[in-house]
């Protein structure tokens, strides 16, 4: 049997999964990329034409080749020192996939689980850092213009199952947030809450789950540490991207509000999770997600407590920002906002394959990033029905690429 040889990875570079966002400085586009993981804490401002390389390290690739690919695109020759300098930045930044970055992730790992919990990375940059600051502001989510009516819910008193709820940014979309909350925080509310959230860099196993208490502002947010111990013993591999947690903002964004609104101590069980519904076509990702969940599900039963599950990820994502060729139009969102809309009526019928047929039938054009815990929630949970609460969407850049978000309820 012969194997393909392997590429040298200096004229072969491979670019991490690394997100872009289109920038405005003047009259100039440029662009702006950046490390969701937090492995690398740096960011680095590109020209297009720079861009356009680094659009092609993808391990296929030689610099020769992309220099030959540049001259075809721009008409000019591109000298080899430029590139080469590009790629070297790039590699100091942790940009790149190599020993350097290998031995960086090394050690984030190793640091991580040294820790005794898990700080509040975004607090003073997403939301209050004081505490009393913190909680006026999450009061002022719940009766902004914005916010959930003071009417009591339909579902008062009656035990919550579940809640789909935003991780967007809080300042825009936190009167969304509260919709959700505040079906909870008049809910008969349970000891224990199962938090599934986007994992926005990606991940090999599909879920990441973490054994470490989370900081806030507001105190200590204890793990469920039966659940979790029990869940690391029957599929530990689970855990070993549990450093994902480290720079993701899905579940911290979360826990403030579950501090303000709930009269009881709790726990809670914290799982990043990243699959499309395309990818559910793959047999090995449909054995490993079905494997996690039916894990994961016969450790709730078997914990004999209440459990709420709060799926945290957003809906479609439009503009250039996500790839598209232009910005969103009024007409273009309005009609995605339909399809949502449409997409999320599976959502409330707690039909996960449904809901996962809609996305793979639009080839996930719209880019549904919050699939994976959607979709997880629904296999998890035992309700008669959810509800969309509320809808909306929030603007990511200067050119107004668009992310759409909602809040339900499942009773």
């Amino acid at each position: 049997m012969t194997t393909g040889a392997v590429k040298d990875s200096t004229q072969y570079p491979i670019l991490r999964n690394l997100q872009f966002s289109p920038i405005k400085q003047g009259d100039d586009q440029l662009i702006v990329l950046w490390d969701p993981s937090g492995l690398s804490k740096d960011k680095l401002v590109l020209p297009l034409n720079f861009f356009f390389i680094v659009q092609h390290l993808d391990g296929e690739h030689s610099l020769q080749e992309v220099g030959a690919l540049y001259l075809k695109r721009f008409g000019e020759f591109l000298l080899p020192s430029k590139v080469e300098q590009l790629v070297a930045d790039l590699d100091q930044k942790l940009f790149l996939e190599s020993p350097r970055a290998e031995a960086a992730r090394r050690q984030a790992r190793i640091d991580y689980r040294q820790r005794l919990s898990r700080p509040a990375v975004f607090a003073g940059r997403s939301y209050e850092a004081d505490s009393a600051k913190l909680r006026k502001q999450i009061d002022g989510f719940f009766t902004s213009g914005e916010g959930p009516d003071f009417k009591p819910s339909e579902h008062r008193g009656k035990p919550i199952n579940g809640l789909v709820v935003p991780t967007f940014d809080l300042k825009q979309a936190g009167p969304v947030y509260a919709w959700g909350y505040k079906e909870l925080q008049e809910a008969q509310q349970p000891d224990v809450y199962i938090l599934i959230g986007t994992a926005h860099a990606g991940l090999e196993h599909c879920f990441a789950v973490t054994d470490k208490d989370f900081e806030t502002p507001l105190g200590m947010v204890p793990v469920d540490r039966p659940i979790v111990n029990r869940l690391k013993a029957v599929a530990p591999e689970f855990f070993e991207e549990d450093i994902a947690h480290q720079s993701e903002h899905a579940i911290e964004f979360q826990l403030p509000f579950l501090q303000t609104i709930i009269g009881k101590s709790f726990t809670m069980v914290p799982i990043l999770s990243s699959f499309s519904a395309l990818s559910l076509n793959d047999p090995t990702v449909r054995s490993s997600v079905d494997r996690f969940l039916r894990a994961l599900r016969d450790e709730i039963g078997a914990s004999g407590r209440s459990v709420c599950v709060i799926a945290a990820g957003e809906l479609a994502h439009l503009g250039l920002r996500y790839g598209d060729s232009a910005p969103p139009t009024d007409f273009s969102f309005h009609r995605s906002m339909q399809r949502d809309l449409e997409m999320l009526k599976q959502v409330e019928e707690l039909k996960p394959d449904e809901f996962a047929g809609f996305i793979q039938k639009e080839n996930d054009q719209r880019r549904i990033s919050g699939f994976s815990p959607i979709y997880s929630l629904l296999r998890l949970i035992q309700a008669e029905k959810g509800q969309v609460l509320r809808y909306d969407r929030g603007m990511t850049d200067q050119y107004n690429s668009t992310a759409t978000y909602a809040s339900m309820a499942f009773f």
